[in-house]
């Protein structure tokens, strides 16, 4: 299992025996957890917390919900032998965050741990006891229920955390009828990211012919520096009959040096996977067969959904990536920071998860 989910974690903690009353990690935490009832596939999950040493019981506890939104994520932070800090990741929200925290830990393949901090105080650098962490580690599972302490020498420096930050856009009516606003943006808001990452690779993008309404930064999206205006006139895809129709409604394609497609995406925020992948084919079928990625960029949560619908035999073919929207921002926000360039076309890889089972 290359990555979590939020389905993971459920399924992890549903796990647990739910007769059973569960410690917090921290010790001097005195209040006991019990597991109420859990909504599969992805939650929320419901508990019941109280304290003994205060006089409280478990039939005078309230049902209080561990969030759906939460547990996703917690999940899209987390990576094998990574230790995270539940508190840092929530940014102190959620007043079940520490339920969360323990209740994984007590999961056969989670640990919690104490690494070390790392401080750079006028020149010097010095390794002080850390704060509490959990880690996932999937090749030493643990009995279940358990609550297990991970000894590590790993060592963490606390840099701030970069936020992937978008600019003034206008989206056209036409763009948002018969959706909801904010859905319309969030879906804009991951192409401009992607423009905008294409722009620092090198890259020249296309953008769907029905988004090129869109406003950024108070000019056309057509106008901006790295956005074809005319897919015709790719060497790619103009002389070949259909492949530019084929490529006028699809999201966004880089170009490379007039003899590269990096990756042809669709962003499905608003529409199904299915339609997708079914543009993508058939502009797969219109030009010569080239070296490029076919990549559906969806919110995390719908990697499933992504992965089983890339595996029916009629979508085998493109050998689809996965691109969430996590890794978009993380990507987004690197560029934003650093302006990267000069690097391999590889470098994608490490972002564009393979979804193809073979």
């Amino acid at each position: 299992m290359a990555k979590l989910t939020g389905y993971n974690l459920v399924s992890f903690i549903n796990q647990l025996d739910k007769n059973q009353c569960y410690n917090y990690i921290n010790p001097s935490t005195k209040g006991l957890i019990k597991i109420t009832r859990v909504n599969l596939p992805d939650g929320p999950i419901y508990i019941k917390r109280w304290n003994p040493s205060k006089g409280e019981t478990e039939t005078g506890a309230e049902e209080s919900p561990i969030s759906t939104e939460m547990i996703w994520r917690v999940a899209n932070a987390i990576f094998e032998n990574q230790p995270i800090n539940i508190d840092r990741i929530l940014g102190g929200s959620y007043n079940t965050r520490s339920v969360l925290e323990s209740l994984l830990a007590h999961t056969p393949q989670f640990y919690y741990c104490y690494p070390g901090r790392i401080f750079d105080i006028c020149g010097q650098t010095t390794i002080e006891a850390g704060h509490k962490h959990i880690v996932w580690v999937p090749s030493e599972p643990h009995a279940n229920g358990v609550l297990l302490k991970k000894e590590t020498d790993v060592a963490i420096s606390e840099i701030p955390t970069s936020a992937a930050v978008y600019e003034a856009l206008t989206i056209p009516d036409t763009l948002s009828d018969g959706i909801d606003v904010e859905v319309a943006r969030r879906h804009t808001q991951i192409q401009i990211a992607l423009y905008l990452i294409g722009l620092q690779l090198g890259y020249r993008t296309w953008i769907a012919q029905n988004d090129y309404g869109i406003s950024y930064q108070g000019r056309a999206l057509v106008e901006h520096e790295g956005i074809i205006s005319n897919l015709q006139n790719e060497n790619l895809v103009g002389p070949y009959d259909g492949a530019v129709s084929a490529g006028l409604f699809i999201d966004c394609i880089w170009f490379k040096n007039g003899r590269l497609m990096p990756a042809v995406m669709e962003v499905e925020h608003t529409t199904g996977v299915t339609s997708g992948l079914t543009r993508m084919l058939n502009f797969s079928k219109k030009i010569p067969p080239i070296r490029t990625r076919y990549v559906i960029v969806a919110p995390d949560e719908d990697r499933e959904h992504v992965i089983n619908e890339a595996n029916k035999e009629m979508f085998r073919e493109l050998d689809v990536r996965f691109f969430p929207y996590s890794a978009v921002e993380e990507l987004y926000a690197l560029c934003q920071r650093r302006h990267i360039k000069g690097i391999t076309e590889e470098f994608l890889d490490c972002y564009m998860e393979p979804v193809l089972i073979q």
